[in-house]
């Protein structure tokens, strides 16, 4: 065994995964030429080296009972709240008032908290800004912050609370 291999096998830790996403750019970005060829390349060897880092952890699953009521949750707050940014964009721009939360994470599972900010982020008005590196808070972007502890409850209660059920 040559010593660049492992140096090789860092840099592509899944091939197959780098060249799954070329091919999906080349096919979304509708031109071949140069620069896409280019800029599919370097994704696709970012891309995999972010994603290794999720699997060093095990997705341990546990009930699934609460997937269902979790979509029709998910489902229903991102058509509310796209009603509700309309009508903050569309109306008086002095009573919008955006501000960040620092969510404290009950959920450990990483693979739980990738899917948490994934529904933060899913549902106009909010995003996930930054994991705090001990996984213990989530920083959290609002358009229209009235109530943090609101805010944060409803987070909790709506989306975290089925997540630990679904990654223990």
């Amino acid at each position: 065994m040559s010593p660049r291999r492992p140096l090789l096998r860092r840099l592509f830790p899944a091939p197959v995964l780098s060249i799954t996403v070329l091919a999906f750019w080349m096919v979304m970005s509708f031109t071949f030429d140069l620069g896409q060829l280019l800029l599919g390349m370097l994704l696709g060897l970012v891309i995999p080296l972010f994603a290794a880092r999720l699997d060093r952890e095990f997705a341990r699953i546990g009930s699934l009972r609460p997937v269902p009521r979790l979509a029709c949750v998910i489902l229903w707050d991102i058509l509310v709240c796209n009603l509700r940014v309309a009508a903050q964009v569309l109306g008086p721009e002095h009573k919008v008032k955006p501000g960040f939360i620092w969510l404290p994470l009950d959920i450990g599972n990483i693979h739980g908290i990738a899917a948490l900010t994934s529904f933060i982020t899913l549902t106009p008005g909010t995003v996930s800004a930054a994991l705090s590196a001990d996984r213990r808070h989530l920083l959290v972007h609002v358009l229209h912050l009235e109530d943090a502890q609101a805010l944060i409850h409803e987070i909790k209660s709506r989306y975290e609370a089925p997540l630990m059920e679904i990654f223990p």
